[in-house]
């Protein structure tokens, strides 16, 4: 009978001695990627490990790529599967993470290593990263963080409060706590501290030499002083064109007078110069030629549309949040930076489709190199705490044991993989969700961990 693996203790890291097998995330982040077949060659111990995300399309050209670290855990230039493969099955190399798929050496080797540039698009609610070299991409995808911070923390909030009414006892505490210097509120330090993460995991696997972020989609400051001399690019190729896509994105890319989309637009003032109205952003706005022409030299108000002003003063959230940690970002990681409008830029220029990891490519300085398929991945909620329900629908209280098995994780059962759906019986019984759907229940003690299903998931 097969080992079982043990349960008690819960880590972030898959175990070395879980088989690395196929998780089936991939489906369920992303259908459009077809799922891969093990490899028939591989005959190691390690004979489930899934090696699909190396395959690449007909327009993608780099394939195969494998991440390589040496005896000490250090990341090397990666190499190609078939050498991997060879390597594992002489048993100079074991595998170590199964998505990006990473072998580790047994042996002493040389360390030459290349100029890998990293480039980060930075945002709100999706990351998009991207490795190159002078000729090849070596790594790129797009990361969704979690959407649901400032909900849970609300929530928390709301049964703290709760259970602190019922304590009359207890004196009222309000200023005994302090914010340190340069405090963050708790859904953006979140935020700030996934980037940092993500970074940190890809130079786990590639020697990264230097990185470049792209903090803000647009420079706030120019916008609003558009007369701060010494601007390169006030006099070149792309004057106007901040200002221009600030207020495309800001208006959902439609006039902001009859709503009409997939129209020419214009840059247009809210309150004419003859009226008083000024060049800073906060009185521009987009429409289409026709209702510029209508609303002549008359104010938005005088026109009919008066909430137009009143959207020109709101700032975009996801903007807002970049220009609050975009210095935070750069501090940690002594790295350079760039905006979103420049990007943008050089990604038409190059004729990029509009997507993270393209973004991403284009802010690293990628040309011509050759490309790879990204990974989509996606942030999972690492430790959760649920509220136990009794019989009658109520939540008396926040169950403090913490089982071994959380939902997401993935496990076998009689040699099939398995999804975590929940944990029940005072953690005795789990119940699963195999990759068909179907859902059933089964003994704690008749499944076996492959990886844990939580924090960022790449698929």
């Amino acid at each position: 009978m097969e080992k079982m693996q043990k349960l008690e203790e819960r880590d972030t890291c898959t175990p070395a001695s879980a088989p690395q097998a196929r998780s089936s995330v991939a489906g369920r982040l992303n259908p459009s990627v077809k799922v891969g077949t093990v490899l028939s060659s591989l005959k190691t111990s390690n004979s489930d490990v899934d090696n699909s995300q190396h395959r690449g399309s007909s327009d993608l050209r780099v394939q195969n790529i494998v991440y390589v670290l040496n005896m000490r855990g250090q990341p090397l230039m990666p190499t190609q599967q078939q050498k991997a493969n060879k390597l594992l099955k002489q048993g100079k190399a074991i595998v170590v993470k199964r998505t990006p798929f990473t072998i580790q050496l047994k042996y002493p080797t040389g360390e030459a290593k290349q100029p890998i540039v990293l480039g980060i698009d930075a945002g709100y609610s999706h990351i998009g990263y991207s490795a190159i070299t002078e000729k090849k991409e070596l790594i790129s995808g797009d990361l969704e963080l979690r959407k649901d911070i400032r909900r849970k923390l609300t929530q928390r909030k709301q049964y703290r409060r709760t259970r602190r009414s019922r304590r009359w006892h207890r004196e009222p505490r309000f200023d005994n706590r302090k914010k340190e210097d340069r405090w963050l509120a708790p859904s953006i330090k979140h935020k700030l501290d996934s980037h940092l993460k993500l970074i940190a995991k890809i130079k786990e696997i590639l020697p990264i030499t230097s990185t470049i972020v792209e903090v803000a989609s647009f420079d706030a400051q120019r916008m609003q002083n558009p007369e701060i001399p010494g601007v390169e690019y006030q006099q070149g190729e792309l004057r106007g064109y901040e200002v221009r896509e600030y207020l495309l994105e800001k208006g959902g890319r439609k006039c902001a007078y009859c709503g009409k989309t997939d129209v020419p637009l214009e840059v247009e003032h809210i309150i004419p110069g003859s009226k008083g109205g000024s060049n800073r952003v906060s009185n521009l706005t987009i429409s289409c030629h026709e209702c510029n022409q209508k609303k002549g030299n008359s104010t938005a108000e005088e026109f009919g549309h008066p909430e137009v002003q009143k959207k020109s003063k709101k700032t975009l959230k996801a903007t807002a949040f970049m220009n609050v940690v975009k210095q935070r970002i750069v501090d940690a990681l002594k790295c350079k930076w760039t905006y979103g409008y420049i990007t943008k830029h050089n990604r038409i220029k190059l004729g990029l489709e509009k997507s993270h990891s393209n973004d991403a490519f284009v802010i690293s300085g990628g040309t011509d190199q050759e490309r790879t398929r990204p990974y989509i991945g996606k942030q999972v909620r690492r430790n959760n705490r649920s509220i136990q329900m009794n019989r009658k629908g109520f939540k008396p209280s926040i169950r403090r044991q913490r089982y071994n098995l959380q939902p997401n994780d993935l496990i076998k059962h009689n040699s099939i993989l398995c999804r975590v759906k929940g944990v029940f019986n005072c953690g005795t019984w789990v119940r699963l969700a195999d990759e068909a759907g179907n859902i059933f229940n089964s003994n704690i003690r008749k499944v076996k961990l492959v990886k844990y299903g939580k924090g960022i998931q790449f698929a």
